[in-house]
């Protein structure tokens, strides 16, 4: 399956809709159960169930799910590096590189 979003498309809901639906392909690859997924991360099936159909589950369930499946590095590298469009924008983030706190 290919992923694609455009500026259009973004936005939270459908990032974790492909969450959900990837950490059950990865679930259902390993022959788990929901059940037995929850023995092995401490979270409970039904909360299981609700991610699989809403997408929504806490942060420290959903590093829970990664660490399980061996995505522990590529979670970890999620927004480690900056990111920016315009020259003005990379200005910025080097001016700002070195602050503790946002003001």
């Amino acid at each position: 399956m290919e992923y694609r979003l455009d500026n259009y498309t973004r936005n939270p809901q459908l990032l974790m809709d492909r969450l959900a639906a990837n950490c059950r392909a990865r679930r259902l690859e390993k022959g788990y159960s929901r059940r037995a997924l929850s023995a092995m991360t401490g979270i409970p099936a039904p909360t299981l169930e609700s991610f699989e159909k809403t997408g929504k589950i806490s942060l420290e369930s959903f590093c829970r799910l990664a660490i399980e499946f061996d995505y522990f590095e590529e979670l970890s590298a999620i927004m480690s590096r900056t990111k920016y469009s315009t020259a003005e924008e990379l200005e910025l983030i080097n001016k700002n590189r070195n602050r503790k706190n946002g003001r």
